[in-house]
């Protein structure tokens, strides 16, 4: 499950685990948050410590590319330059 919010400075896009079976272990709930300039993904940890790692939005276009390609070495095309 997931859910889509609407703030003023952010979208931000909550990942709930579920899990397929009762007896999975459950992850903590994970935050998306997309700025202007940055995307953020924030996880609590088992300490109850909140753990963010911050994309550039090339980043995030790369990894999101990556996700669907073989092993090698890529570089994505500018398609906004002439």
């Amino acid at each position: 499950m997931f859910t889509i919010e609407h703030e003023f400075d952010a979208t931000v896009i909550t990942l709930v685990d579920e899990g397929d079976d009762p007896r999975d272990y459950l992850q903590e709930d994970i935050t998306i948050a997309s700025f202007e300039d940055c995307v953020t993904v924030e996880q609590v940890d088992d300490n109850d410590v909140v753990q963010r790692i911050t994309f550039s939005h090339a980043q995030l276009r790369e990894l999101a590319a990556a996700l669907n390609l073989p092993e090698g070495v890529y570089r994505l095309k500018d398609v906004t330059k002439k």
